[in-house]
This record gives C-alpha cells, sequence and structure tokens, in this order.
C-alpha cells in the first residue's frame, strides 16, 4: 500500500487520538468521519475498534484522495465511503450516533464551520457524541509559538484557513444543541474536543 496517498501527521497522531476515542465511543455503534482525507484514520480506527461501523467521507472533488485506501483496507465494519460537503443542505446521508473529525475546521473556511454545525442541528438526533481532533486558540490567544506558526503558514496557504477560537466553536455547538463533555490535551499543541447531544 505505499502508493496510495498519505499524511504523515495522520500517521503520527493515530495511535494517541485512537487511546481517547477508545473510551468516548465505547457505546457507540456507528461513527460518521468528516473529511477523511487519505482515509488513514479511517481504516486504523475501524479496525481497532471492531464494535463501531465507520463511514468515510470527504468533499465530492476529494474522493478520489479518500478511495484507494479505503478500498484496500477492507474489513466489515469500514463502510464505503460516501461524499460530503457540510455546506449541503439537506446532507446526502444520516447522522449516527457519533462523528468524528480531524485536523478540518482549521483548513475549512469559517463559513463552512458554521454549516456544520448548521448541519448538526438540523440532522443530528438526540444522544449524539462529536468528537473534533485539531489545534485551538483559547481567549484569542495562541497555545504556542508553532502554532502561531502555523496559522502563518494557514493564511499563506488559503485566506480563508486558519486556527479557530475555541469558544467560537463551543458556542456553534451549543447553539446546535451540544454540550462539551471533555477537552484533551494533545501532542504537538493539539486538542481532542468532545461533545454530546443528549
Amino acid at each position: 500500500m505505499d502508493s496510495l496517498p498519505f499524511s504523515q501527521s495522520c500517521e503520527n497522531n493515530r495511535a494517541v487520538i485512537l487511546e481517547v476515542l477508545r473510551h468516548v465511543f465505547a457505546d457507540r455503534s456507528e461513527v460518521l468521519e468528516i473529511a477523511s482525507g487519505t482515509g488513514q484514520h479511517a481504516c486504523h480506527f475501524a479496525a481497532s475498534m471492531p464494535w463501531l461501523r465507520w463511514q468515510p467521507t470527504e468533499l465530492p472533488e476529494s474522493m478520489a484522495l479518500l478511495r484507494p485506501r479505503c478500498s484496500a483496507c477492507g474489513g466489515t465494519n469500514l463502510l464505503s465511503p460516501k461524499a460530503l460537503d457540510v455546506r449541503a443542505d439537506p446532507w446526502p446521508l444520516a447522522v449516527p450516533d457519533a462523528l468524528f473529525t480531524a485536523n478540518s475546521l482549521h483548513i475549512m473556511a469559517y463559513a463552512a464551520v458554521e454549516k456544520l454545525f448548521a448541519g448538526l442541528a438540523r440532522h443530528a438526533a438526540t444522544d449524539v457524541v462529536l468528537a473534533v481532533y485539531g489545534p485551538f486558540n483559547y481567549r484569542g490567544e495562541y497555545t504556542s509559538e508553532s502554532n502561531a506558526r502555523f496559522d502563518q503558514w494557514l493564511a499563506q496557504q488559503h485566506p480563508d484557513s486558519a486556527i479557530r477560537d475555541f469558544e467560537a466553536v463551543d458556542a456553534l455547538a451549543a447553539h446546535a444543541g451540544f454540550s462539551l463533555k471533555a477537552d484533551n490535551e494533545m501532542p504537538a499543541n493539539n486538542r481532542l474536543l468532545v461533545w454530546h447531544k443528549a
């Protein structure tokens, strides 16, 4: 599988994320992963948590990046990748009892982040767990010099990309009916935030 699309950051962080998700998703049955990228997380997490059905998704124009690894991994609980643009209304697939996304909120435009939570407000039923991994600012401040440099790099890549403020994202989640249950400190100045819609 050496020729498959590859993300070094996925390889670096999958073990520490899995350690948290084993507990967060212990009583869940299906996970909708938003912005699955190369599919490395989807393959690793589905294989490591066999009680879960794992649904990887990507933007329609990025499905060619996602499909190859998912096809190569197999596994009965790894579902076929689906196209999902969170800006769509309605979403083309149902929201199960858990959602996961990694390194996505700082890449997508903030308007898309707002659409993501607006979509969850409309489509997520009760007793849904949402886990989000990535860097966040707190009280308008960077948590590290490396995050400040990373944010500058993001702005150079695309003007709509930026590290998001935790308080703003938490407010969007609250408006969608989700309450924060855990803010996990992760390596490399990242967080794994967990919300629950009761």
